[in-house]
């Protein structure tokens, strides 16, 4: 049995990108917000858990920052809308994993 936490970057992808995949594929957009908003507060919860409210403020700012930038790069700057939200995604993702879901290694006093 692992003792690793679950990781807040997957619920960060899994809100981007299964959000998008899920309101493109059902054509109706307040379901993949549905799964957006659920990732979303999923994750912040494991953020203020682990990191506290600065952090998790931060991190919540990424995420909905990135669901925004998705949709600058595809509507604005002409990029299709699947590598827009891949970009995104993989960005926050690797800000959350990078911020609150890497082992912490403990630093030598002395």
């Amino acid at each position: 049995m692992s003792t690793r936490p679950f990781p807040s970057s997957l619920l960060v992808a899994v809100g981007l990108a299964a959000g998008f995949g899920i309101a493109q594929g059902s054509g109706v957009r307040a379901l993949g917000g549905a799964v957006f908003a659920a990732a979303g507060l999923a994750a912040g919860r494991l953020w203020y858990r682990r990191r506290g409210v600065p952090a998790a403020a931060g991190l919540g700012t990424v995420y909905v920052g990135a669901f925004v930038l998705a949709h600058v790069l595809a509507l604005r700057a002409g990029l299709p809308a699947w590598p827009a939200v891949s970009v995104v995604t993989i960005g926050a993702a690797a800000v959350a994993y990078g911020v609150a879901d890497r082992p912490r290694t403990p630093v030598a006093a002395g």
